[in-house]
Protein backbone atom coordinates (compact mmCIF):
# COMPACT_ATOMS: atom_id res chain seq x y z
CA UNK A 1 0.00 0.00 0.00
CA UNK A 2 1.60 3.47 -0.94
CA UNK A 3 2.10 6.16 1.67
CA UNK A 4 0.94 9.24 2.29
CA UNK A 5 3.82 10.68 0.67
CA UNK A 6 4.00 8.53 -2.03
CA UNK A 7 0.05 9.52 -2.78
CA UNK A 8 0.96 13.27 -2.30
CA UNK A 9 3.61 13.01 -5.25
CA UNK A 10 1.43 11.07 -7.14
CA UNK A 11 -1.09 13.77 -6.26
CA UNK A 12 0.94 16.80 -7.59
CA UNK A 13 2.16 15.08 -10.99
CA UNK A 14 -1.15 14.36 -11.81
CA UNK A 15 -1.90 18.13 -11.78
CA UNK A 16 1.09 18.99 -13.55
CA UNK A 17 0.37 15.99 -16.07
CA UNK A 18 -3.18 16.48 -16.36
CA UNK A 19 -4.26 19.12 -14.59
CA UNK A 20 -2.51 22.19 -16.72
CA UNK A 21 -0.21 19.69 -18.66
CA UNK A 22 2.84 21.82 -18.12
CA UNK A 23 4.82 22.35 -21.64
CA UNK A 24 9.23 23.02 -21.64
CA UNK A 25 9.76 26.26 -20.98
CA UNK A 26 6.40 27.27 -19.65
CA UNK A 27 6.24 29.34 -16.23
CA UNK A 28 3.46 27.60 -13.88
CA UNK A 29 1.74 30.15 -11.16
CA UNK A 30 0.15 28.55 -8.22
CA UNK A 31 -2.62 29.93 -5.53
CA UNK A 32 -1.46 28.03 -2.31
CA UNK A 33 -2.53 28.67 1.24
CA UNK A 34 0.52 27.96 3.66
CA UNK A 35 -0.82 24.95 4.73
CA UNK A 36 -0.59 23.41 1.39
CA UNK A 37 2.93 24.31 1.59
CA UNK A 38 3.94 20.38 0.89
CA UNK A 39 1.69 19.98 -2.10
CA UNK A 40 2.90 23.14 -3.48
CA UNK A 41 7.01 22.42 -3.24
CA UNK A 42 6.01 19.08 -5.10
CA UNK A 43 3.91 20.28 -7.79
CA UNK A 44 7.21 23.04 -8.40
CA UNK A 45 9.56 19.77 -8.12
CA UNK A 46 7.24 17.98 -10.65
CA UNK A 47 6.52 21.53 -12.98
CA UNK A 48 10.35 21.73 -13.42
CA UNK A 49 10.74 17.89 -14.32
CA UNK A 50 8.89 18.48 -17.26
CA UNK A 51 10.78 20.71 -18.10
CA UNK A 52 8.62 24.33 -16.52
CA UNK A 53 10.83 27.30 -16.74
CA UNK A 54 9.47 29.40 -13.59
CA UNK A 55 7.12 28.53 -10.96
CA UNK A 56 5.88 31.46 -9.28
CA UNK A 57 3.80 30.84 -5.76
CA UNK A 58 0.74 33.43 -4.40
CA UNK A 59 0.66 32.76 -0.65
CA UNK A 60 -2.30 32.89 1.60
CA UNK A 61 -3.11 32.35 5.03
CA UNK A 62 -6.76 31.79 6.90
CA UNK A 63 -5.33 33.18 10.08
CA UNK A 64 -4.13 37.01 8.18
CA UNK A 65 -7.24 37.03 6.33
CA UNK A 66 -9.13 36.77 9.39
CA UNK A 67 -7.06 39.42 11.19
CA UNK A 68 -7.76 41.92 8.17
CA UNK A 69 -10.86 41.63 7.74
CA UNK A 70 -11.75 41.65 11.50
CA UNK A 71 -9.37 45.10 11.89
CA UNK A 72 -9.21 46.85 8.50
CA UNK A 73 -11.98 49.39 7.68
CA UNK A 74 -13.76 48.80 5.30
CA UNK A 75 -11.83 51.22 2.63
CA UNK A 76 -9.32 48.73 2.30
CA UNK A 77 -12.11 46.27 1.14
CA UNK A 78 -13.17 48.95 -1.47
CA UNK A 79 -10.29 48.88 -3.51
CA UNK A 80 -8.08 46.06 -4.94
CA UNK A 81 -4.37 45.84 -5.20
CA UNK A 82 -4.31 46.52 -8.70
CA UNK A 83 -0.41 45.63 -9.02
CA UNK A 84 -1.43 41.94 -8.30
CA UNK A 85 -3.95 41.40 -10.66
CA UNK A 86 -1.75 43.03 -12.79
CA UNK A 87 0.84 40.23 -11.99
CA UNK A 88 -1.97 37.06 -13.33
CA UNK A 89 -2.22 39.38 -16.25
CA UNK A 90 1.49 39.41 -17.40
CA UNK A 91 1.79 35.51 -16.77
CA UNK A 92 -1.22 35.17 -18.66
CA UNK A 93 0.00 36.75 -21.70
CA UNK A 94 2.88 35.09 -21.25
CA UNK A 95 0.45 31.75 -21.77
CA UNK A 96 1.31 30.55 -17.86
CA UNK A 97 -0.38 27.54 -16.58
CA UNK A 98 -2.15 28.49 -13.62
CA UNK A 99 -2.92 26.08 -10.29
CA UNK A 100 -5.23 27.06 -7.29
CA UNK A 101 -4.91 24.91 -4.27
CA UNK A 102 -8.38 25.24 -2.33
CA UNK A 103 -8.40 24.60 1.14
CA UNK A 104 -10.23 27.42 2.72
CA UNK A 105 -12.30 26.45 6.26
CA UNK A 106 -15.52 27.10 5.29
CA UNK A 107 -16.49 28.88 8.07
CA UNK A 108 -13.62 31.23 8.39
CA UNK A 109 -15.46 34.75 7.54
CA UNK A 110 -18.68 33.91 9.90
CA UNK A 111 -19.58 36.94 11.62
CA UNK A 112 -17.56 39.19 9.53
CA UNK A 113 -18.94 42.09 8.57
CA UNK A 114 -20.99 41.02 5.37
CA UNK A 115 -20.25 44.74 3.75
CA UNK A 116 -16.91 44.09 3.72
CA UNK A 117 -16.72 40.53 1.84
CA UNK A 118 -19.34 41.92 -0.65
CA UNK A 119 -16.91 44.92 -0.94
CA UNK A 120 -14.11 43.13 -0.89
CA UNK A 121 -15.51 40.46 -3.70
CA UNK A 122 -16.54 43.44 -5.98
CA UNK A 123 -13.20 44.94 -6.15
CA UNK A 124 -11.33 41.82 -6.90
CA UNK A 125 -13.67 41.34 -9.82
CA UNK A 126 -13.48 44.40 -11.17
CA UNK A 127 -9.91 44.41 -10.78
CA UNK A 128 -9.29 41.03 -12.29
CA UNK A 129 -12.16 41.52 -15.48
CA UNK A 130 -9.17 40.97 -18.06
CA UNK A 131 -7.65 37.61 -16.40
CA UNK A 132 -11.16 36.81 -15.91
CA UNK A 133 -11.84 36.73 -19.47
CA UNK A 134 -8.91 34.86 -20.37
CA UNK A 135 -9.58 32.05 -18.18
CA UNK A 136 -13.48 32.19 -18.97
CA UNK A 137 -12.34 31.75 -22.70
CA UNK A 138 -9.65 28.50 -22.12
CA UNK A 139 -6.90 31.35 -23.78
CA UNK A 140 -4.61 30.00 -21.09
CA UNK A 141 -4.39 26.54 -19.08
CA UNK A 142 -5.67 26.42 -15.71
CA UNK A 143 -6.45 23.81 -12.93
CA UNK A 144 -8.70 24.45 -9.53
CA UNK A 145 -7.61 21.49 -6.81
CA UNK A 146 -8.28 20.67 -3.25
CA UNK A 147 -5.82 20.76 -0.40
CA UNK A 148 -6.23 19.61 3.13
CA UNK A 149 -6.13 22.05 5.94
CA UNK A 150 -7.20 21.87 9.82
CA UNK A 151 -10.05 24.25 9.53
CA UNK A 152 -11.70 21.81 6.32
CA UNK A 153 -10.99 19.16 7.68
CA UNK A 154 -12.73 19.65 11.01
CA UNK A 155 -15.92 20.84 9.43
CA UNK A 156 -16.34 17.22 6.77
CA UNK A 157 -15.12 15.33 9.92
CA UNK A 158 -16.06 17.18 12.78
CA UNK A 159 -17.19 13.23 14.34
CA UNK A 160 -13.21 12.11 14.32
CA UNK A 161 -10.66 12.67 16.95
CA UNK A 162 -8.91 15.57 15.84
CA UNK A 163 -5.73 14.04 14.86
CA UNK A 164 -7.69 11.92 12.28
CA UNK A 165 -9.25 14.75 10.68
CA UNK A 166 -6.95 15.97 7.68
CA UNK A 167 -5.84 12.19 7.21
CA UNK A 168 -9.11 11.89 6.00
CA UNK A 169 -9.83 14.29 3.92
CA UNK A 170 -7.13 13.74 2.44
CA UNK A 171 -7.60 10.38 1.80
CA UNK A 172 -10.59 11.32 0.66
CA UNK A 173 -8.88 13.80 -2.22
CA UNK A 174 -7.37 11.23 -3.10
CA UNK A 175 -9.89 8.59 -3.78
CA UNK A 176 -11.83 11.53 -5.63
CA UNK A 177 -8.92 12.23 -7.80
CA UNK A 178 -8.62 8.60 -8.50
CA UNK A 179 -4.89 8.71 -7.45
CA UNK A 180 -5.53 5.64 -5.66
CA UNK A 181 -5.70 3.66 -9.18
CA UNK A 182 -2.46 1.84 -10.74
CA UNK A 183 -2.30 4.58 -13.48
CA UNK A 184 -4.10 7.72 -12.20
CA UNK A 185 -3.09 9.89 -15.47
CA UNK A 186 -4.68 6.94 -17.97
CA UNK A 187 -7.44 7.00 -15.63
CA UNK A 188 -7.95 10.25 -15.98
CA UNK A 189 -8.08 10.13 -19.77
CA UNK A 190 -10.42 6.96 -19.95
CA UNK A 191 -12.88 9.22 -17.21
CA UNK A 192 -12.59 12.18 -20.37
CA UNK A 193 -13.43 10.15 -22.82
CA UNK A 194 -16.95 9.15 -20.74
CA UNK A 195 -18.05 12.46 -20.37
CA UNK A 196 -17.32 13.48 -23.57
CA UNK A 197 -19.42 10.97 -25.09
CA UNK A 198 -22.18 12.77 -22.96
CA UNK A 199 -21.69 16.41 -24.25
CA UNK A 200 -21.91 14.79 -27.55
CA UNK A 201 -24.68 13.44 -27.64
CA UNK A 202 -26.39 17.07 -25.63
CA UNK A 203 -24.30 18.86 -28.55
CA UNK A 204 -26.29 16.43 -31.35
CA UNK A 205 -29.40 17.32 -29.53
CA UNK A 206 -29.39 21.00 -29.50
CA UNK A 207 -32.16 21.48 -27.57
CA UNK A 208 -33.77 25.13 -26.65
CA UNK A 209 -34.57 24.12 -23.27
CA UNK A 210 -34.13 22.16 -20.23
CA UNK A 211 -37.01 21.48 -17.68
CA UNK A 212 -35.90 20.66 -14.31
CA UNK A 213 -38.74 19.23 -11.66
CA UNK A 214 -38.04 18.07 -8.42
CA UNK A 215 -39.06 18.83 -4.81
CA UNK A 216 -38.87 22.71 -4.64
CA UNK A 217 -37.74 23.09 -7.85
CA UNK A 218 -39.71 23.52 -11.21
CA UNK A 219 -37.45 25.71 -13.49
CA UNK A 220 -37.02 25.96 -17.38
CA UNK A 221 -33.58 27.26 -18.68
CA UNK A 222 -33.11 28.16 -22.25
CA UNK A 223 -30.21 27.38 -24.40
CA UNK A 224 -28.59 29.86 -26.50
CA UNK A 225 -28.23 28.74 -30.68
CA UNK A 226 -25.22 26.86 -31.04
CA UNK A 227 -24.39 26.15 -27.66
CA UNK A 228 -21.70 23.68 -26.75
CA UNK A 229 -21.80 21.16 -24.04
CA UNK A 230 -18.12 20.21 -22.65
CA UNK A 231 -16.74 17.39 -20.98
CA UNK A 232 -14.12 17.48 -18.18
CA UNK A 233 -10.82 18.10 -20.73
CA UNK A 234 -10.83 21.93 -22.24
CA UNK A 235 -8.03 22.72 -24.60
CA UNK A 236 -6.10 26.24 -24.43
CA UNK A 237 -5.41 28.55 -27.04
CA UNK A 238 -2.40 26.90 -28.50
CA UNK A 239 -4.14 23.17 -28.64
CA UNK A 240 -2.98 22.24 -25.41
CA UNK A 241 -5.30 19.98 -23.37
CA UNK A 242 -6.20 21.09 -19.67
CA UNK A 243 -8.28 19.34 -16.89
CA UNK A 244 -10.15 22.71 -15.31
CA UNK A 245 -11.38 20.99 -12.19
CA UNK A 246 -10.00 18.17 -10.29
CA UNK A 247 -12.00 16.41 -9.04
CA UNK A 248 -14.92 16.69 -12.19
CA UNK A 249 -17.52 14.74 -12.96
CA UNK A 250 -19.87 17.56 -15.26
CA UNK A 251 -20.82 18.23 -18.29
CA UNK A 252 -21.39 21.31 -18.76
CA UNK A 253 -23.28 24.62 -20.90
CA UNK A 254 -24.20 28.03 -20.84
CA UNK A 255 -27.48 29.65 -19.89
CA UNK A 256 -29.40 31.64 -22.51
CA UNK A 257 -29.81 35.34 -20.12
CA UNK A 258 -33.07 36.41 -20.69
CA UNK A 259 -34.63 33.46 -20.77
CA UNK A 260 -34.73 31.38 -17.16
CA UNK A 261 -38.19 30.97 -15.32
CA UNK A 262 -39.04 29.21 -12.64
CA UNK A 263 -37.70 28.55 -9.22
CA UNK A 264 -34.91 26.49 -7.93
CA UNK A 265 -33.77 25.33 -4.40
CA UNK A 266 -30.95 24.50 -3.16
CA UNK A 267 -29.73 20.69 -2.21
CA UNK A 268 -26.30 21.40 -0.99
CA UNK A 269 -24.57 24.22 1.20
CA UNK A 270 -23.43 26.92 -0.33
CA UNK A 271 -19.54 27.89 1.04
CA UNK A 272 -19.03 31.29 -0.35
CA UNK A 273 -16.57 34.19 1.27
CA UNK A 274 -16.03 32.24 4.32
CA UNK A 275 -19.65 31.87 5.04
CA UNK A 276 -22.30 29.04 4.52
CA UNK A 277 -25.33 29.74 2.48
CA UNK A 278 -27.93 26.54 2.89
CA UNK A 279 -31.35 25.75 2.41
CA UNK A 280 -32.19 28.12 -0.16
CA UNK A 281 -35.06 29.13 -3.05
CA UNK A 282 -33.92 31.42 -5.83
CA UNK A 283 -36.67 32.33 -8.64
CA UNK A 284 -36.35 33.88 -12.11
CA UNK A 285 -38.05 35.82 -14.52
CA UNK A 286 -37.16 36.39 -18.01
CA UNK A 287 -33.52 35.35 -16.92
CA UNK A 288 -33.40 37.61 -14.03
CA UNK A 289 -33.30 36.93 -10.37
CA UNK A 290 -36.82 38.29 -9.51
CA UNK A 291 -36.54 36.67 -5.29
CA UNK A 292 -33.96 34.91 -2.64
CA UNK A 293 -34.54 33.57 0.49
CA UNK A 294 -32.71 31.03 2.56
CA UNK A 295 -32.78 29.79 5.90
CA UNK A 296 -29.10 30.36 6.70
CA UNK A 297 -26.54 33.27 4.94
CA UNK A 298 -29.48 35.13 3.09
CA UNK A 299 -27.95 38.56 3.95
CA UNK A 300 -24.79 36.96 2.17
CA UNK A 301 -26.45 35.47 -0.81
CA UNK A 302 -28.14 38.35 -1.76
CA UNK A 303 -24.96 40.51 -1.94
CA UNK A 304 -23.69 37.75 -3.96
CA UNK A 305 -26.47 38.25 -6.01
CA UNK A 306 -26.38 42.40 -6.16
CA UNK A 307 -22.43 42.09 -6.88
CA UNK A 308 -23.46 43.73 -10.07
CA UNK A 309 -26.06 43.68 -13.31
CA UNK A 310 -24.43 40.59 -14.05
CA UNK A 311 -24.93 38.23 -11.21
CA UNK A 312 -28.52 39.06 -11.41
CA UNK A 313 -28.49 36.28 -14.06
CA UNK A 314 -27.40 32.71 -14.36
CA UNK A 315 -24.07 31.74 -16.35
CA UNK A 316 -22.75 27.80 -16.20
CA UNK A 317 -25.55 24.90 -16.36
CA UNK A 318 -23.95 21.40 -15.18
CA UNK A 319 -25.08 18.24 -15.46
CA UNK A 320 -23.89 15.40 -12.87
CA UNK A 321 -25.52 12.61 -12.42
CA UNK A 322 -26.61 11.78 -8.25
CA UNK A 323 -24.38 8.11 -8.83
CA UNK A 324 -21.42 9.78 -9.48
CA UNK A 325 -18.59 8.67 -7.05
CA UNK A 326 -18.60 11.78 -5.18
CA UNK A 327 -22.49 11.52 -3.94
CA UNK A 328 -22.02 8.21 -3.74
CA UNK A 329 -19.62 8.81 -0.69
CA UNK A 330 -22.15 10.82 1.15
CA UNK A 331 -19.69 13.75 2.76
CA UNK A 332 -20.55 17.13 2.60
CA UNK A 333 -17.34 18.97 1.69
CA UNK A 334 -18.77 22.29 2.09
CA UNK A 335 -16.53 23.34 -1.15
CA UNK A 336 -18.04 23.92 -4.46
CA UNK A 337 -14.91 21.87 -6.28
CA UNK A 338 -16.20 18.64 -4.46
CA UNK A 339 -19.45 19.01 -3.67
CA UNK A 340 -20.51 20.45 -6.88
CA UNK A 341 -19.20 17.36 -8.66
CA UNK A 342 -21.95 15.89 -6.38
CA UNK A 343 -24.64 17.44 -7.62
CA UNK A 344 -26.74 19.04 -11.15
CA UNK A 345 -26.01 23.06 -10.69
CA UNK A 346 -25.77 25.95 -11.65
CA UNK A 347 -23.83 28.91 -11.78
CA UNK A 348 -24.92 32.01 -10.65
CA UNK A 349 -23.02 34.82 -12.78
CA UNK A 350 -20.56 34.78 -15.98
CA UNK A 351 -21.05 31.91 -18.64
CA UNK A 352 -17.42 30.29 -20.25
CA UNK A 353 -17.22 32.11 -23.82
CA UNK A 354 -16.29 28.68 -25.15
CA UNK A 355 -19.84 27.03 -23.73
CA UNK A 356 -21.06 28.49 -27.59
CA UNK A 357 -19.73 27.85 -30.64
CA UNK A 358 -16.78 30.72 -31.95
CA UNK A 359 -17.50 32.06 -28.49
CA UNK A 360 -13.63 32.15 -27.50
CA UNK A 361 -13.43 34.75 -30.88
CA UNK A 362 -16.52 36.93 -30.08
CA UNK A 363 -16.06 40.36 -28.46
CA UNK A 364 -18.11 40.95 -25.05
CA UNK A 365 -20.75 42.78 -27.17
CA UNK A 366 -21.16 39.55 -29.18
CA UNK A 367 -21.15 37.17 -26.50
CA UNK A 368 -24.06 38.99 -25.18
CA UNK A 369 -25.85 39.30 -28.20
CA UNK A 370 -25.74 35.63 -28.46
CA UNK A 371 -27.34 35.52 -24.93
CA UNK A 372 -24.04 34.08 -22.90
CA UNK A 373 -23.94 36.43 -19.40
CA UNK A 374 -20.88 38.62 -17.91
CA UNK A 375 -20.68 39.21 -14.84
CA UNK A 376 -17.36 39.73 -12.35
CA UNK A 377 -18.79 36.81 -10.55
CA UNK A 378 -19.19 33.28 -10.44
CA UNK A 379 -20.63 31.09 -8.03
CA UNK A 380 -21.71 27.46 -8.59
CA UNK A 381 -24.65 26.50 -6.62
CA UNK A 382 -26.06 22.99 -6.02
CA UNK A 383 -29.14 21.51 -6.73
CA UNK A 384 -29.34 17.93 -8.00
CA UNK A 385 -30.48 14.89 -5.75
CA UNK A 386 -31.98 11.43 -6.59
CA UNK A 387 -35.48 13.01 -7.51
CA UNK A 388 -34.20 15.76 -9.67
CA UNK A 389 -35.87 14.74 -13.16
CA UNK A 390 -34.80 16.89 -16.28
CA UNK A 391 -36.63 17.21 -19.93
CA UNK A 392 -34.87 18.50 -23.03
CA UNK A 393 -37.04 20.63 -24.75
CA UNK A 394 -36.72 20.20 -28.78
CA UNK A 395 -36.86 23.57 -31.24
CA UNK A 396 -40.40 22.28 -31.95
CA UNK A 397 -41.61 21.47 -28.66
CA UNK A 398 -40.82 18.05 -27.92
CA UNK A 399 -40.26 16.92 -24.47
CA UNK A 400 -37.35 14.65 -24.51
CA UNK A 401 -35.75 12.64 -20.83
CA UNK A 402 -32.22 13.85 -20.23
CA UNK A 403 -32.23 12.63 -16.23
CA UNK A 404 -34.46 10.60 -14.38
CA UNK A 405 -34.36 10.34 -10.65
CA UNK A 406 -30.86 12.03 -11.19
CA UNK A 407 -29.16 10.13 -13.22
CA UNK A 408 -28.58 10.10 -17.01
CA UNK A 409 -31.45 9.34 -19.51
CA UNK A 410 -29.86 8.50 -22.46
Amino acid sequence: MATFNEKLEKYAELIVKVGVNVQPNQKVFINSSVESAPLSRLITKKAYEVGASDVIINWADDEITLLRYQHSPIEIFEKAALHRAAERIEYARENAAFISIVSENPDLLKGVDGQKIAANQKATGQALEEFRQMIQSNAVSWTVVGGASVGWAAKVFPDLPEDEQVPALWETIFETTRINTADPVQTWKNHDESLNSKAAYLNEQQYKALHYTAPGTDLTIGLPENHVWVGAGSQNKQGKEFMANMPTEEVFSCAEKHSVNGYVSSTKPLSYAGNIIDDFKITFKDGRIVDVVAKEGEAILKDLVATDEGSHYLGEVALVPDPSPISQSGILFYNTLFDENASNHLAIGSAYAFNIKGGEEMSREELEKAGVNASMTHVDFMIGSDKMNIDGITASGEKVPVFRNGDWAF
